[in-house]
């Protein structure tokens, strides 16, 4: 039997791992944590995710947790549109938001019995021994096929196979919580707002997320990571945020600090020189954050992740170890980075929108916004989200 070992428990390796085992590989999850747990969080799923997913596991019920996201615009913190809503979606494009809880409890259902979990695993190296390659799990080595290294910005993996990727501070910090349904202000549609250097994103889950549904939202601001405890992180986001529309100031009221997930944004810069390593029987694949971490202003660093295990599921569907293996290594690598370029060059264009400040600035950014698509919310078309997964 094929062999796989995958390396990270996040959402892009559990979705790997499933659809490996799927296909008749034996696949080995490796996580360092004690457990596999999803972050208090939720995400955007625009139309490519959505389809990735669907292509990993068409029976994975993707739409019953998943709650449409209808535009909402692009405010000025004052309230008066800088975008207006589009009511009607063209079919097959409206994005939608999933609570995190909802999607790991899909992905971890979906991996089978062909999936051996190893919790508690730091990952120290990855060799190639007498023509068979091997993960390095602290005490021994585990024989593999194929490597795919999920395990995000920081991989170990990635580290050894292309250390000119570093992971470095894209200028923001961010903060990201789920009010839950019963202390949640009442939404009925997204919204995004967009200040001096400040952003903000609420979206509501649906009843269904989490068993509770309420409400999602996101606040980015330029400058270094806030050191102080989340209390005080929490006053100073109300105290920023205070003189903008409603319901920014109703959500921050009824967020707790337990409920505030501080997030340090990062990237890497420049991208591995490489997503596909051939080696061995077959070969080590980056993907997820491991291959292209990037800021998460237009919300497709899931998505991208979902397209890679998808892309590489179909390359390697019928590989057998060996050259054929080894080809749809290289394969992989020639269909990813293009595509992930292109999106990291569309982030970068969005970071640059957020961090404008001054009058002229905010002016210029204001005109640019209509051919800045797709944001986090609003219009869901274009060549980010009208991917499709290969045949």
């Amino acid at each position: 039997m094929r062999t796989a070992v995958v390396v990270g428990a996040g959402m892009a390796g559990l979705a790997t791992a499933g659809a490996l085992a799927r296909d008749g590989w034996r696949v080995t999850l490796l996580e360092r944590g004690a457990a596999i747990t999803a972050p208090p969080t939720a995400l955007v799923l625009w139309p490519n995710g959505r389809r990735a997913l669907e292509a990993l596991d068409p029976g994975g019920g993707w739409p019953s947790i998943a709650a449409p996201l209808p535009d909402g615009g692009v405010r000025r913190p004052d309230g008066q549109f800088l975008v207006s809503p589009h009511t009607r979606p063209g079919a097959g494009r409206a994005p939608a938001v999933v609570h995190l809880q909802d999607l790991y409890d899909a992905l971890v259902a979906g991996l089978g019995e062909h999936v051996e979990i190893r919790t508690g695993i730091e990952v120290s190296g990855v060799r190639v021994h007498r023509g068979q390659l091997a993960v390095g799990d602290g005490t021994g080595y585990l024989d593999a096929d194929l490597v795919v290294a999920a395990d995000g910005i920081d991989s170990a993996v990635r580290h050894a196979f292309a250390p000119e990727a570093a992971a470095v501070g894209s200028g923001f910090a961010a903060w990201q919580a789920v009010i839950p349904g019963h202390r949640a202000p009442q939404l009925e549609t997204g919204g995004e707002t967009l200040g001096a250097g400040y952003r903000f994103v609420s979206m509501p889950l649906g009843e269904r997320a989490a068993s509770r549904g309420g409400v999602y939202w996101v606040a980015t601001a330029a400058g270094a990571p806030r050191p102080e405890s989340p209390a005080t992180q929490l006053a100073l986001l109300r105290r920023w945020f205070a003189d903008w529309h409603e319901p920014v100031g109703e959500l921050l009221a009824a967020t707790r600090a337990e409920d505030l997930v501080p997030q340090e944004v990062r990237e890497l810069r420049p991208l591995p020189r490489a997503y596909g390593f051939r080696c061995g029987t077959g070969g080590v694949v980056l993907l997820g954050d491991a291959a292209h971490a990037m800021p998460h202003h237009l919300g497709q660093g899931a998505c991208l992740a979902f397209e890679d295990a998808a892309t590489l599921r179909s390359l390697v569907a019928t590989a057998e170890p060996g050259p054929a293996l080894g080809q749809a290594v290289q394969e992989y690598d020639r269909a990813r980075r293009p595509r992930t370029a292109s999106v990291v060059r569309q982030t970068r264009r969005m970071s640059a929108v957020v961090q404008a400040r001054g009058r002229l600035a905010l002016r210029a950014r204001n005109a640019a916004l209509g051919s800045l698509r797709p944001r986090i919310l609003g219009h869901a078309h274009g060549p980010v989200t009208d991917w499709q997964p290969p045949d």
